[in-house]
């Protein structure tokens, strides 16, 4: 039977879900709705399932269907879901086209697989999930990968763009499209993308999916749950005859046309051998059906199924098991340096205890524990204030958002950033009013910063924009100023304070956060009392 459509299918499905993907991350527009976003993350395996452990909703299901999927087809995922799979595919294709012709029939050729890279990445993985630390799925999962790349880099660059062409359309008095505004961005967030985006160009272009069958993961354990595959390509020696292509073609590595054997648990079924093989000795076969004197695979493979399958679930259960460790957070600051607004440099530096983090993520061990830093409410916060951090969660935190109030504010009417996240590291907040009464750290002031103190002038920044008043401007002294003063009660920890503060590069008022978010008590809201007017209105 020829089979050879299913390489145009596949092309199909994960540019589709590539797109997809990747507009999530890069929508300037912000025209994605929440169902939208949810149905897009849905299959994304990693963010499925912590938030599945995290949430423990029904719909947050998408791992347990590409666990059935790659249980009846293989790695379905690995060649039509995952974004970063796809990127590869784009390299690769890139190359062929580039490379002389005589060269492009010999891209690739069938390696041994990297056995103890493979199962060592996996093994530490999951004992630093043992211990508590989600430490290295944040830094490989390719779905969060794929997102920090897109986030910190594409999407710069494409506002850039667009921004530029909105100067040119000033120019001609053209409005279609206008200008938005490009956040400050961390240099530790745009490098590791930058350095994650050479190493898979490189790896894809000269090995082909090598980091899928070696570094990733989530490649390895959907490998371990393909070898229990009921469907599985092989090939049939009565029609093979030796020519080649299909490992020449494997961008894998796992077809050794010597032996006729396919390693399925490297394959990640892109079907690429059924078109190039002119014979159509590709087929899929019903593994559990076969006896190993018909199957084509070696012996070794087919013995101990039921040590595999233990293995299979004992380490599914260690994974399921093991998310529900929680982390400690570390203590670390993050100092902004800019040119001073008063004439008198700050010297007292702020004494920040926790890192603030968002609002929805109730404690600092669920938010570490759950998030995979995919920067998706990265990209999505209106206000910018969202940013990766470097150590202010210390090292197992490392590129997870962080509210940095010197890029921005967390707006009191918004409460987006609980509506994207995928993994349920930022839990859905009910409604705006719960949003309101997070408190999310405290106010602090330090007079000998305040510019009303140093300079003797009028400020009162803070006051003025903070949404419930919890910094009022009181009499100060009797120079006829007013200076900041804090109800603690009411303050929501939302940076409204901070962000305008002018004095550098110490701020004289910021937030310090808690661990564990707590409820801030309702604004005070004066009753103002009507008073009827002497006479009339004379109009």
């Amino acid at each position: 039977m020829n089979l050879s459509f299913l390489k145009p299918l596949r092309i199909v499905v994960s540019l589709l879900f590539f797109l997809a993907v990747g507009i999530l991350f890069i929508d300037i527009k912000e025209l994605l709705s929440e169902r939208v976003i949810d149905s897009v993350t849905f299959l994304q395996f990693i963010p499925s399932v912590l938030h599945f452990i995290g949430a423990g909703v029904l719909i947050s299901f998408g791992w347990l269907l590409i666990l059935i999927i790659t249980v009846l087809f293989g790695r379905i995922y690995c060649s039509s879901v995952c974004p970063l799979g796809t990127l590869q595919d784009i390299t690769i294709y890139i190359k062929r086209i580039f490379i002389p012709r005589r060269k492009q029939k010999k891209i690739f050729r069938f390696t041994k697989p990297h056995n103890f890279w493979r199962y060592g990445i996996l093994l530490v993985t999951v004992f630093a999930l043992l211990i508590g630390s989600t430490y290295f799925l944040l830094l490989l999962d390719p779905y969060s990968n794929f997102g920090r790349l897109a986030t910190n880099f594409v999407r710069p660059v494409i506002i850039a763009v667009n921004n530029g062409i909105s100067v040119l359309g000033e120019k001609t008095r053209t409005f279609s499209v206008y200008p938005f505004e490009a956040r400050d961005i961390p240099i530790h967030s745009i490098i590791w993308p930058v350095l994650l985006l050479a190493v898979v160009f490189w790896l894809s272009a000269k090995y082909g999916r090598l980091y899928c069958n070696t570094i990733c993961p989530v490649g390895t354990l959907l490998g371990v749950v393909s070898r229990l595959s009921l469907f599985k390509i092989s090939i049939d020696p009565s029609l093979c005859n030796n020519c080649k292509k299909c490992s020449y073609h494997c961008k894998a590595g796992c077809i050794d046309y010597k032996n006729q054997y396919v390693d399925f648990d490297r394959c990640i079924s892109c079907f690429d051998c059924f078109s190039v093989c002119d014979k159509n000795a590709f087929h899929f076969t019903n593994r559990w059906s076969v006896t190993k004197n018909t199957s084509s695979q070696p012996r070794q493979q087919d013995a101990n199924v039921h040590e595999r399958r233990e293995f299979f679930f004992g380490l599914i259960s260690l994974f399921l098991v093991t998310t529900g460790f929680q982390l400690k957070a570390k203590k670390d600051s993050v100092l902004s340096v800019q040119k001073s607004a008063s004439s008198h440099p700050t010297k007292i530096r702020e004494d920040k205890n926790h890192p603030v983090f968002p609002p929805g993520a109730q404690t600092v061990g669920h938010f570490n524990d759950y998030c995979t830093a995919c920067s998706l409410c990265v990209s999505a916060c209106p206000n910018h204030v969202l940013q990766p951090t470097l150590l202010q969660y210390g090292l197992v935190g490392f590129m997870q958002p962080h509210m940095d109030y010197s890029s921005g504010y967390c707006n009191y009417e918004c409460k987006i950033c609980s509506e994207v996240c995928p993994t349920g590291a930022i839990l859905s907040i009910e409604s705006l009013d719960k949003k309101k009464t997070i408190q999310l750290g405290k106010a602090k002031f330090i007079r000998e910063n305040c510019v009303v103190y140093t300079d003797n002038t009028d400020c009162g920044a803070c006051s003025e924009h903070c949404p419930t008043k919890a910094v009022n401007m009181v009499p100060y002294e009797d120079t006829g100023l007013f200076i900041p003063e804090i109800d603690e009660e009411i303050c929501v920890g939302c940076g409204a304070c901070e962000y305008p503060c002018p004095t550098r590069p110490y701020k004289a008022i910021f937030v310090d956060g808690h661990p564990e978010h707590l409820t801030a008590m309702p604004p005070k809201v004066e009753d103002l009392e009507i008073k009827k007017p002497v006479e009339d209105f004379p109009f």
